[in-house]
């Protein structure tokens, strides 16, 4: 019986070209002179000493600092620090009106369906909890935060390591045999799997040949009841 359901964001609830045409480009283009202007304010100034840990610079300047993140911007790294400042910038592109979160039409009728049927959702993405509440509390269809009981970033880990689907077993309270989790790459299924966590695979494309966990299309395919073991 599911307990529990984890999902992922990009590829998965929302297109993935959503966060890299708009959201992306949307803080690369305010990146340095927030920082700059905000170096000395929190939470901008811890976010930035955390980044000074993170690349073992402890003098680093504020100059050198904005050259690791556009370096960090450019391999796609999943710097906890850098989507923090993104989540920040972010926030300021929900609440003027310039973009909406993308959510695919299939994913908030699913969403409720579980929930009325007692299932906790959860969201486990690599883009901050401030980043992802945004999303959704200012998607196309609206505020829906308030149907998912949690969020993860890679606070508890990366997203490929199986510690990080134990640490959420954890926090959420139920065996990893009782979550589902939801994701479009594989890799991080395999990490969740090992965890003991039930899996499926979100193919908004063409259909991933390297992986072995069983594959939908969308959302609306999904019956928590016969998840495949």
């Amino acid at each position: 019986m599911i307990r529990a359901i984890v999902t992922d964001i990009e590829g998965t609830t929302s297109d993935i070209r959503f966060v890299h045409n708009v959201l992306f480009p949307y803080a690369r283009e305010r990146l340095a002179a927030f920082v700059t202007a905000q170096q000395y304010a929190e939470p901008v100034k811890s976010i930035l000493d955390n980044l000074r840990d993170e690349t073992d610079a402890p003098h680093a300047s504020i100059s050198e600092l904005i050259d690791t993140l556009f370096a960090f911007m450019d391999e796609d790294r999943k710097s906890t620090a850098l989507k923090a400042l993104q989540g920040i910038i972010w926030q300021e592109g929900y609440l003027n009106g310039d973009f909406t979160g993308h959510l695919y039409p299939d994913v908030l009728p699913s969403l409720e369906k579980w929930k009325s049927q007692g299932i906790d959702l959860y969201v486990y993405s690599s883009g901050s909890v401030a980043a992802q509440k945004l999303l959704f509390g200012y998607s196309d269809e609206g505020d829906i935060t308030h149907l998912f009981s949690g969020y993860f970033d890679t606070h508890v880990g990366g997203k490929r390591e199986v510690s990080s689907y134990q640490h959420i077993a954890t926090h959420i309270g139920a065996a990893p045999s009782q979550i589902l989790f939801l994701s479009d790459i594989h890799q991080e299924l395999d990490a969740a799997e090992q965890a003991g966590f039930r899996t499926l695979q979100l193919i908004r494309g063409d259909d991933d040949g390297a992986s072995h966990h069983h594959q939908v299309h969308q959302f609306d395919e999904i019956n928590p009841e016969q998840i495949p073991s």
